[in-house]
């Protein structure tokens, strides 16, 4: 599996309540830890057993540096991730409340600067699947979706969605093998409101219409829909003690890929994904969080699909 994505540095506090417009709120000491949607898709896949490749960019920074050595500990090839020396690497500013809730800001640095020598470097060595996440520019998106076609299966997480939303409507209507939003990146797509397991069933059927061959739409702790080539299906969320949302996101995409690329059903996959998704919300952090198949039997019940 190769993964072309972002990598951040987080820089993680937990507070009593998310800040509002103006508000200071005093919170924990700060937590620098490893993140980025792409590559905490990429550690979620490797978790779970996946031989993945990374590509993307990080700074020329100290940041870089622990960002590519975290890659490198969890057995990733990160050889496809480039220095840009002048910039810096990419950071999110993340805020958590006592539920798990949390408030993101991103400063991009160099994820800014993936383009078309990252997306060639994304596909010398493509594997089964690759993996496509949001937080690069669009012309790299659309441009490593247009190598894909026809020759490797893709999955795009549209998260978060491109602005404006004409934009995102664009990149799916272009085509898409699958599909991976959650409820306002799939409203930014449709136009419209997505809310709740039967509005993401909904916009699953709609995301069809708009261009995708599959699509599966998140609605957080309630579950998951499914619409596409094996049919549709709605996967109820597990219920389990939420601490950190941050990268739940980001595990149920890396688990989806790992599943769909080994031959597991659409819905058992969905559902496969789901429980991976739940048991990283039960601890702090993004990639810190993510499970191993032992963690998602812990925590879920549900033994992952694959040896």
């Amino acid at each position: 599996m190769t993964v072309l994505g972002s990598l951040n540095m987080d820089i993680s506090v937990v507070v009593p309540r998310l800040p509002g417009p103006g508000m200071t709120v005093l919170g924990s000491a700060a937590r620098f830890t490893a993140g980025g949607k792409g590559a905490n898709q990429a550690v979620a896949a490797a978790r779970l057993g996946a031989d993945v490749r990374m590509a993307g960019r990080v700074g020329g920074d100290d940041f870089g540096r622990r960002l590519v050595a975290g890659l490198q500990a969890e057995g990733i090839d990160a050889g496809p991730v480039r220095s840009a020396a002048a910039t810096p690497s990419g950071l999110a500013m993340i805020s958590v409340d006592g539920s798990g809730e949390n408030l993101i800001t991103v400063a991009p640095g160099a994820n800014h600067e993936v383009g078309d020598t990252d997306v060639a470097a994304a596909f010398t060595e493509p594997g089964d699947v690759v993996v496509i996440s949001a937080e690069i520019p669009v012309p790299a998106i659309r441009a490593a979706l247009a190598r894909a076609r026809g020759a490797v299966p893709c999955m795009l997480n549209l998260a978060p969605a491109p602005q404006p939303a004409a934009e995102a409507a664009a990149i799916v209507a272009d085509g898409v093998d699958w599909l991976v939003v959650n409820e306002p990146e799939a409203a930014a797509v449709l136009g419209k409101p997505v809310r709740g397991l039967a509005g993401a069933a909904r916009a699953a059927a709609g995301l069809l219409a708009a261009g995708a061959r599959n699509a599966v739409v998140t609605a957080g702790s309630q579950g998951a829909a499914l619409a596409g080539a094996q049919g549709s299906a709605t996967v109820p969320g597990f219920s389990v003690a939420a601490v950190d949302a941050t990268g739940a996101g980001d595990t149920f995409v890396g688990a989806l890929a790992v599943a769909i690329a080994a031959g597991v059903p659409a819905a058992d996959a969905v559902r496969a994904a789901a429980a991976a998704a739940a048991a990283a919300v039960t601890r702090y952090g993004a990639q810190a969080a993510m499970p191993r198949p032992a963690d998602i039997r812990a925590v879920t019940g549900l033994a992952w699909p694959l040896a």
